[in-house]
């Protein structure tokens, strides 16, 4: 049965039997510890045009996941698959200039903010930090790093530390000279102040305790201009600033982590932007390549020259910026400057937030609604006095309700992350609405929200 991009008068039969018999057939195989929305959905997808998804039973489904971020032109973009299909025909692999590289390190050099015009090209966002976390060490001599609380840069050992949450538990030692303070998250603030009467007392709190708590040679703070993964979280405009101006004090460098923010997603080409705060290094990733594993650290002539992470073969990367990552990346980049798909964001992702608080009036477990441009966030909540957050069967059960209805959304935890292409139209934002409205009707229809 297949599913428009509406509210289903029957919700279909999602996992079909096709796609549930080769997700259980895979699971022979598999390792263990698969994305949660791959094990709860149980899809098997065949294909994808635009903000829509097929599975194998021939169900449709309007994607507000985007591979988290990923998808920035949506499925199979005519320009992106054109572009890959002519470069694997060429050659594939190598370090060596490419017209392709070329062209798009010109591009990033020109769109980067401020001073930003070096650029040493990865495979995946782990990596890309790391590398940015060896440039300020080579750069400041130092050897401290300062994350945030709710932050994620990835999971491999050298950021492992960096993870603001839970998660990072019971994996061993991990990496000293690591440092984790507040965020600006105001719904759910760390502080339990009120923005804006707090005065930001979340800064003055990252401020002593970096001088309490460090050895004083603190070589970087690493940032996300809005957090993803801790819930698509909005800090207030003053945040940004106001970290860089700790950075300056303490002699570190600030490195925004754009691997979420970047190329559109925030209604801005970059997060950061929305104060008009310049990192000294900025790394990216995600929807940067539409799918294809290319990530990138962009720094200053000056950093970027700093030893040992200038000499050869000491910043690089066995694939990174190979033909076809770069093919790909500036693909996906040109397509984003030639579409506006900057603005669309910004215009469709109003559209949507407008149709998601008109939900937060109607339904009293709907606590909070934020968001910029196509990075939006809401918290589910059992009371909205005590911001106790739903618990996982119903935030489940929320996100498997949408999906029977042909909506594919990271609704699973009680922070809910919506994230779709960048082509989304303002008809497909509003669809996905009112598949939300029907899904959270259901949930206040049988109190499954009293907790």
């Amino acid at each position: 049965m297949k599913t428009a991009h509406r509210a289903a008068p029957t919700p279909a039969i999602v996992p079909g039997p096709q796609s549930r018999a080769a997700h259980q057939a895979e699971r022979a195989y598999i390792a263990p510890g698969l994305q949660r929305i791959a094990q709860l959905s149980e899809l098997t997808v065949a294909r994808g045009t635009g903000c829509t998804l097929v599975d194998t039973d021939g169900n449709e489904f309007l994607d507000f996941f985007a591979g988290v971020a990923v998808a920035s032109l949506g499925h199979s973009h005519p320009r992106f698959v054109k572009a890959l299909q002519e470069q694997l025909e060429r050659w594939t692999v190598g370090s060596f200039t490419s017209e392709a590289r070329l062209a798009l390190l010109e591009l990033l050099a020109e769109l980067a903010p401020g001073a930003l015009c070096r650029t040493q090209l990865y495979s995946g966002g782990a990596e890309a930090v790391e590398a940015a976390l060896r440039l300020a060490k080579s750069y400041t001599k130092k050897f401290e790093v300062v994350g945030f609380w709710g932050g994620f840069h990835g999971k491999t050992g050298g950021v492992l530390g960096l993870i603001g949450d839970p998660w990072k538990q019971h994996w061993g030692p991990l990496p000293s000279g690591t440092h984790l303070v507040p965020y600006a998250d105001c719904y759910r603030c760390p502080l339990k102040l009120q923005y804006p009467s707090c005065g930001m007392a979340c800064l003055d709190f990252v401020s002593d305790q970096l001088t309490a708590a460090t050895a004083g040679e603190i070589a970087a703070i690493v940032v996300e201009p809005m957090q993803g993964t801790a819930g698509n979280v909005i800090p207030p405009p003053e945040f940004l600033p106001g970290v860089q101006a700790i950075a300056k004090q303490h002699g570190a460098l600030l490195i925004a982590d754009e691997m979420i923010t970047g190329f559109g997603r925030t209604g801005k080409m970059f997060g950061c932007e929305h104060t008009d705060t310049e990192p000294d290094v900025m790394t990216i990733g995600k929807g940067f390549g539409c799918g294809f594993p290319v990530s990138a650290l962009i720094s200053t002539d000056a950093i970027t020259e700093s030893l040992p992470f200038a000499r050869p073969s000491s910043s690089s990367s066995s694939y990174g910026g190979n033909p076809l990552a770069a093919t790909a990346a500036l693909a996906t980049v040109q397509t984003i400057l030639d579409e506006d798909l900057v603005e669309n964001a910004e215009r469709v992702g109003a559209v949507l937030l407008k149709g998601l608080r008109g939900l937060q009036e109607k339904y009293e477990f709907i606590g909070d609604v934020r968001g910029k441009g196509l990075l939006i966030g809401m918290d589910l909540v059992a009371d909205r006095r005590t911001k106790e957050p739903l618990p996982s069967h119903i935030t489940e059960s929320i996100f498997l309700g949408a999906l029977r209805r042909g909506l594919l959304v990271m609704g699973y935890f009680s922070r809910v992350r919506i994230n779709p292409p960048l082509v989304l139209t303002e008809r497909e934002a509003r669809d996905g609405v009112t598949i939300l409205d029907e899904v959270f009707a259901e949930v206040a229809r049988h109190g499954h929200h009293r907790v």
